[in-house]
């Protein structure tokens, strides 16, 4: 849990080694790499290979796959991925053109199967139609023209008129409907000729997914081109050398420098300075690493910042378990995450994600024993599964403390984060304040003496130590004033914080509470009806528990991400930073420390 030391490093070497050097780097894969001039457009970069990408989605979103080419020294890329996505520009137009021919056919059906005959056999007559509602067909004795029904289902009668002309507006109850004029046998045609040309297509989409091996390494390699490509970009070139700069981990500098002194390069080594602007480069175990992904999937730390993904992966845990509420929803979610386990292994990451969703399973389940929830049982008081129960998850007065508790933690685990980092100069001094107060304020509810005094102490530091400008003059006293006073305006944000961790209990009392609703429910049916009553008993218990397990693990997902990225990173985390890119082929695994 720590954000990886960096160090500026500059290579200059002679411009005819420029390309090798930074194939070399790439291959390397440590540096991420710093412009030392305007970064230019290659020109067309990244075209190929996002018409490759989508060309590859298409192919591997396809339910049925060939087996895989391994190698072909005949495999064209080019010409493989334009019959790929020209398979999905056709397949979509017939697609749309098979939805526009069955709602033609299906408007088409209560009138029948009809050829509109020649002008001259019908004497300059032509037939108009009209579906006209049942209940305005008494309206059909004014008209004055000749019409007659052609058919009458439940709702609507469909009436022929013959006519010269267009009928006026008023001359029946209804517009006129358009048919057009092309019969339904003829539409129904077409649309058999559009599912056989939509079968073929499927068929040659099929075909190609035996490339989708071959698709993929070219893919890389395209990436890796274009990354190679823009590299050139960003070096600064003179007529006889040439310099690349970028950010090196401080565990991969000697490998950095080894590189050099093997390709007879000038090493420039530098630390960070307080004008720099270096990326974020997070480290953890795998086990705990679910919390970095978490991170990085709402808003990197900044360099001089600190790495919360540890913090955020317990808590998150935690979080998710109290929402959750239920020991047998948890075993239910270790299975799910087995099973899909062998999936996610083979993703990016995947088995940092793995590792989360067992911890929220772990956490779940005990919580769910702590308060004596198994798919809304309650074990006997006298059983072993009730001696463990020690939370009354119906108790409101108990799990409000509880949830209120959880998050005054939270906030001074934030707090105390930052005077850590902050330890050994004034400004530390504003969230131990924090602390003080947020501790006194929880005092001062549970009426414990020396709350007052301890609120006081605590906001009085918040308002001395938030800005620590120096002061060289009167105007920048009242401006470090002003600071505090601003500062102390976040009472009330630390107020609706803490107590914004009460829907830990809410969400928590209401999985719980739909739990038990559906077993009553399903008891109730199998007492009413004997027989088929055990049938709704478990069709109950199965639909029933299915729906409340989902709506608990989205909420436990979207409330327990909240609480930790908006209350926690509000207190916790104040610069955002952008992430460490290493230079590095597609294919190599990411850079560890």
């Amino acid at each position: 849990m720590t954000i990886v030391a960096l160090r500026r490093v500059t290579l200059f070497g002679a411009s005819g080694d420029k390309e090798s050097v930074l194939a070399g780097l790439q291959s390397l894969g440590v540096m991420h790499l710093v412009a030392l001039r305007p970064a230019e457009e290659a020109d067309g970069a990244g075209a190929g290979s996002t018409t490759t990408r989508n060309a590859l989605k298409y192919l591997l979103d396809c339910p049925v796959k060939r087996h895989q080419v391994p190698d072909d020294p005949d495999f064209d890329l080019q010409a493989t991925v334009e019959r790929a996505l020209e398979n999905r520009r056709r397949t979509r137009e017939l697609e749309d053109t098979a939805d526009f021919l069955r709602r033609r056919i299906a408007d088409l059906a209560p009138w029948g199967d009809f050829h509109f005959p020649p002008l001259d056999s019908l004497a300059g007559f032509r037939l108009w139609f009209y579906e006209v509602p049942n209940y305005k067909r008494r309206h059909l004795a004014d008209v004055t023209l000749p019409w007659q029904e052609v058919h009458r289902d439940n709702r609507n009668s469909y009436i022929a008129v013959l006519a010269r002309d267009e009928p006026a507006a008023d001359a029946m109850p209804v517009p006129r409907t358009h048919t057009g004029s092309v019969p339904r046998s003829a539409l129904e045609q077409r649309l058999q000729r559009v599912g056989v040309n939509l079968d073929e297509l499927a068929a040659e989409r099929e075909a190609l997914t035996r490339w989708i091996h071959l698709i993929h390494r070219h893919l890389a390699r395209a990436e890796d081109a274009a990354n190679l490509e823009a590299a050139r970009h960003v070096t600064l070139d003179d007529e006889a050398v040439f310099a690349v700069q970028g950010w090196v981990p401080v565990p991969a500098l000697e490998a950095v420098a080894s590189f050099a002194r093997q390709r007879g390069l000038a090493f420039l080594d530098e630390p960070v300075t307080d004008e720099s602007d270096p990326p974020t480069l997070l480290s953890n175990d795998e086990a705990t690493a679910g919390g970095e992904e978490l991170v990085r999937f709402y808003q990197v730390p900044g360099y001089r910042s600190w790495d919360p993904s540890r913090v955020i992966f317990f808590s998150f845990a935690a979080f998710f378990a109290m929402i959750l509420a239920d020991a047998g929803y948890a075993a239910v979610l270790a299975v799910i995450i087995a099973f899909a386990s062998p999936r996610l292994v083979r993703l990016d990451h995947g088995g940092r994600l793995r590792n989360l969703g067992y911890a929220l399973a772990v956490f779940s389940g005990v919580y769910g024993v702590l308060v004596g929830s198994y798919f809304g049982w309650s074990p006997p008081a006298g059983s072993l599964l009730g001696a463990l129960q020690v939370l009354d998850i119906h108790d409101f007065g108990q799990m409000m403390y509880l949830a209120v508790g959880v998050g005054l933690a939270h906030l001074l685990v934030a707090n105390a984060i930052v005077a850590w980092h902050r330890r050994g100069r004034a400004e530390a001094l504003a969230p131990l304040g924090w602390m003080v107060a947020l501790v006194a304020g929880a005092l001062l509810y549970l009426d414990v003496p020396g709350g007052g005094p301890a609120l006081a102490a605590g906001l009085a530091g918040v308002a001395v130590f938030t800005d620590t400008r120096p002061v060289h003059r009167p105007m920048d006293l009242l401006r470090r004033a002003a600071g505090g006073l601003l500062g102390l305006t976040n009472v009330t944000k630390a107020f609706g914080d803490v107590l914004s961790y009460l829907r830990l209990f809410a969400l928590g009392l209401a999985s719980a509470s739909l739990a038990v609703t559906f077993n009553q429910l399903a008891t109730d049916a199998a007492a009413v009806f004997p027989g088929v009553g055990l049938l709704l008993h478990v069709v109950i218990l199965v639909a029933g528990h299915a729906l409340n397990f989902v709506l608990a693990v989205v909420s436990g997902v979207v409330h327990g991400l909240r609480l930790n990225v908006i209350e926690f990173y509000n207190w916790g985390i104040s610069d955002e930073g952008y992430p460490f890119r290493p230079f590095a082929t597609t294919e190599r695994e990411p850079w560890k420390s």
